[in-house]
């Protein structure tokens, strides 16, 4: 199952906070690599739907102009 953009960005907050909170310095550590980590995987997702987008639309108008030309040839 794919996960959003917002599932991704609410991890990095948590992890955000979980090291803000964090009294041991390996503890704030791993949730600021987990963080970084999270918001990479937010990034990639949302790029990834922008290209889902534009191909989508890509394929529609592509659909569309055959769907008028063998109109067209009728």
């Amino acid at each position: 199952m794919a996960q959003t953009y917002e599932f991704y960005l609410e991890r990095a907050e948590a992890a955000a906070e979980a090291a803000k909170e964090a009294e041991l310095e390996n503890v704030r550590e791993r949730e600021l690599r987990s963080e970084k980590t999270w918001r990479g995987l937010a990034e990639q997702a949302r790029k990834t739907a922008i290209e889902r987008e534009k191909a989508d639309a890509e394929r529609i108008a592509r659909r569309e102009a055959e769907a008028a030309e063998a109109a067209s040839d009728d």
